[in-house]
Parts: structure tokens; C-alpha cells; sequence
């Protein structure tokens, strides 16, 4: 089926786009670099139904209906409110914290004029996916417990005070960026403060606001390993859209992201497989998926900015960061962080953040700043402040949503999470009335 819808949009993009490519003929946007972008945004789209897949195949089968649709909503809400407000407080605008409200509702994007290679609106599109996999990416923490009204709220609230302003901070001009004209440069290529610190820390905020899960119920049970698969693989193939397409436009950055994040999954699941079979003696599935991840996870941030054999050290040394932060987070954290975001996504960016100090090069030209690796301190200084900000903003406002919704729930009625007994039977079926598997 993949292989089939990647046929569909090769042919879509050779025999469909030359017949109306006339009509953007005389826009300031290119049309090589706008048919790339969009097939990447159609990647990243595809990871977060990836996410529904990952997540459910690795909880007990009474949570595989829940699981997606957690999955459907958020990508409804996260993409709607996006649209309205979080593009335009997050990527126009000079505030420190928040943009400006110039593009509400999509108020002057175009579908073919743009500031650089792409139109406007199809730019905002591409940031949308983003947004709506970083929202999905959360949950997972907080799987198994958390009311479907509970999460919905917390992540329509977190879309609006969480995410947009980190994208903002980052990317938009604000205040992250501006550490810049203190001697602290810091450059976030794909998203690793702004996707995967950002959704890790959020993640243990709002696990340690709602409680964990009972004692009683099978926890770390992966009830269907296939379907666990698919989700990985299909989120290691939209990697290449969320980092190549990052770059903006058809070019030698974006070909290098994709290299990089190629060498860098490989490494980091070489590396897992080793320590692994020297922790416990063998290998299972759902290691090696979270392999793949850490490398993913952690050369998202510089994969435009490294050479090809850095991006091999930042692989191998995310496997290591990623399988220990799960067992720190499993064993010793106390939160009930259900399935490793902070583990992997948290603890994978914050290496990811920081390898870019060390590696960063400015040989292709996507950046003006090296790292240690040219000699430089301030980058390095730059990324690890970076850090510390993306964690404790992202903490304390997502503590405060979580902790506030819960404590509404409580008054009129149950709080953001099951209860024990309800935990017990599934939220399937409690939540929805629709077990995923009639056995």
C-alpha cells in the first residue's frame, strides 16, 4: 500500500503538475521546490496516524481504540487551530513569546506567492503537520488513564500556549532565537527543542498532573508487535519528508538531511541492538524500534547542519542516551511515563540539541555558525540554553493546563483520569464503547 501511494504521487508529480504548472508560471515560487515540499508534507501527515499504530500496538489490546482515537482528534483539533490562530502567533510577528495575529485564519497567505521558494500557504501547511505530530507524540505518555475530554482539551490549550510559542522562540524570531544577540546562537533545523524536547518534558508534565496508572494492570505489555512494527516503518519514512523537507525548497540541504537521517537510524539501531544483547542477553522488537527512533530523534535538530560522518557519532551516541533515559524514567523517575516519550523523544533531543553544538558546520551554507568541531564555544553555549529553556517553559505552562483541567473534571464530576476500576476494564470500552478486537 505504501509503495503503491508512493507510485500515485511519482505519477501525479510527472504527468498532472506540467499541465498546470502555467498557472504559477509568473509567482515568486518555484515549482520544483513547491511539488518537493508537498509530497513531504503528505509524509509528515502520514506519521501521525503512524503514531495511532506505534502507540496501540505497544499498550494492552484494550487500549488499541483509544489509542487512535486520541490520534483522529488531535489531528483534527491540533490541525484546525493551527490554521486559525497557531500559525500566526507562532511564525509572524517580533514578540518575545508570541508572534503577531497578521495571519489569523490564513488572512494574507497565498496559494502562490511566497518569500521564498514555496507559496505562503502551502508553507503554513507543512508547519501544520508538524504541529499535529507533536500534539500526538504527547499522549502516549499519558496513555491508558487520561479521559478522551481531558486530553483533548489539554492538547487544544497546549496547541495555543505550548507549541506555537516554541515554534515562536525558535523559529519565529523570539526569544530563544534572540539569545543570538547575547553571544548565544543557537539553530534548531528540524525540531529537536521545538518537536521533541518540547512533546517529552510536555509528556512528563502531564503524567506527573494526572497520576499514574494502577498498579493492577498489566503495564509494558506489547499486545500486537506487528502493528507496532508498521508504525515504525512508516514513521521512518516520513523522517524524510519532516527533515528533508525542512530545507524549504529542492536543494543540496535538503539532500544532506536525508542522508543524515538515513546514517543516523541505521547507526543508532546497530548500536541498540548491541547494548541490548549485552544488557539482557537478546533483542526484541520493540527495542529496535525505539532504535530507530533515538537516531531519528536525535539528528532531527542538525541534519542540515553536520556532515554524513558526524551524523553517524549522533546516531550512535542517541542509542545510548535513549535506551538508558528509558530505564532511568522506568526505574528510577517515579512518573509513569507510559510509553518512553520522555525516554526517547526528551532525552533523544536534548543530545540531538547539543550534538549540533559540537558538529555543526557551515561548509553547505545553511548556516552561519559552527560548532566545536570548527572551533567554536558560543554555539555550543547557545544550544544547552536552548535546552534548559524548552524544558522548563514547556514543563511549567503544560503542568499548569493539565493540573487545572483536572482539577475542573473534579468539580463537576471524575478528573482527567480513570479511575482504578475503570483502567481496569479498558478505556475501549469505557471511553468509546468500541473494543478494537472481539475475542
Amino acid at each position: 500500500m505504501v509503495a503503491m501511494g508512493v507510485a500515485a504521487l511519482l505519477a501525479i508529480t510527472v504527468l498532472v503538475i506540467p499541465e498546470v504548472s502555467a498557472a504559477i508560471d509568473d509567482s515568486t515560487t518555484d515549482l520544483v521546490s513547491s511539488v518537493f515540499l508537498l509530497f513531504c508534507t503528505l509524509l509528515v501527515f502520514i506519521m501521525s496516524p503512524a503514531i495511532a499504530l506505534f502507540y496501540g500496538g505497544m499498550l494492552r489490546k484494550q487500549s488499541m481504540t483509544s489509542t487512535i482515537a486520541q490520534c483522529i482528534g488531535v489531528m483534527a483539533v491540533s490541525g484546525f487551530i493551527w490554521w486559525a490562530v497557531g500559525y500566526s502567533l507562532a511564525l509572524t510577528g517580533d514578540g518575545p513569546v508570541f508572534g503577531g495575529f497578521d495571519a489569523l485564519f490564513g488572512n494574507g497567505l497565498s496559494v502562490s506567492e511566497g518569500n521564498g521558494s514555496v507559496p505562503t500557504y502551502e508553507y503554513m501547511l507543512f508547519q501544520g503537520t508538524f504541529a499535529i505530530l507533536t500534539a500526538c507524540i504527547v499522549f502516549g505518555a499519558t496513555a491508558e488513564r487520561v479521559r478522551y475530554s481531558a486530553i483533548m482539551v489539554f492538547l487544544a490549550l497546549w496547541s495555543v500556549l505550548v507549541y506555537a510559542p516554541m515554534a515562536h522562540m525558535v523559529w519565529g524570531g523570539g526569544l530563544i532565537h534572540a539569545l543570538a544577540d547575547v553571544g548565544l546562537p543557537n539553530i534548531d533545523f528540524a525540531g529537536g527543542t521545538v518537536i521533541h524536547i518540547c512533546s517529552g518534558i510536555t509528556g512528563v508534565a502531564a503524567a506527573i498532573a494526572i497520576g499514574k496508572r494502577s498498579a493492577r494492570i498489566s503495564k509494558g505489555r506489547t499486545h500486537n508487535v506487528p502493528l507496532m512494527f508498521i508504525g515504525c516503518f512508516l514513521l521512518w519514512i516520513g523522517w524524510f519528508g519532516f527533515n528533508c523537507g525542512s530545507a524549504g525548497a529542492f536543494n543540496d540541504i535538503a539532500i544532506l538531511a536525508g542522508i543524515n537521517t538515513f546514517i543516523a537510524s541505521c547507526a543508532s539501531t546497530v548500536v541498540w541492538i548491541v547494548i541490548q544483547y549485552l544488557h539482557v542477553g537478546r533483542v526484541n522488537v520493540t527495542g529496535l524500534c525505539a532504535g530507530v527512533l533515538a537516531g531519528l530523534v536525535g539528528i532531527t535538530p542538525g541534519c542540515g547542519y553536520v556532515d554524513p560522518w558526524a551524523s553517524v557519532i549522533i546516531g550512535a551516541v542517541a542509542a545510548a542516551v535513549c535506551y538508558f533515559g528509558i530505564i532511568f524514567m522506568r526505574s528510577r523517575s517515579g512518573i509513569d511515563d507510559a510509553l518512553d516519550v520522555m525516554g526517547v523523544h526528551g532525552f533523544g533531543g536534548i543530545w540531538g540539541a547539543i550534538s549540533v553544538g559540537i558538529f555543526a558546520v557551515t561548509t553547505y551554507g545553511s548556516t552561519e555558525y559552527g560548532g566545536l568541531i570548527e572551533g567554536s564555544l558560543n554555539l555550543l553555549g547557545g544550544q544547552v540554553a536552548s535546552v534548559i529553556i524548552t524544558l522548563v517553559y514547556c514543563f511549567v505552562v503544560s503542568f499548569v493546563i493539565m493540573k487545572v483541567i483536572d482539577l475542573v473534571m473534579k468539580r463537576f464530576g471524575k478528573g482527567a483520569a480513570l479511575t482504578e476500576s475503570e483502567q481496569m476494564v479498558g478505556a475501549d470500552t469505557v471511553e468509546h464503547g468500541e473494543p478494537s478486537y472481539v475475542m
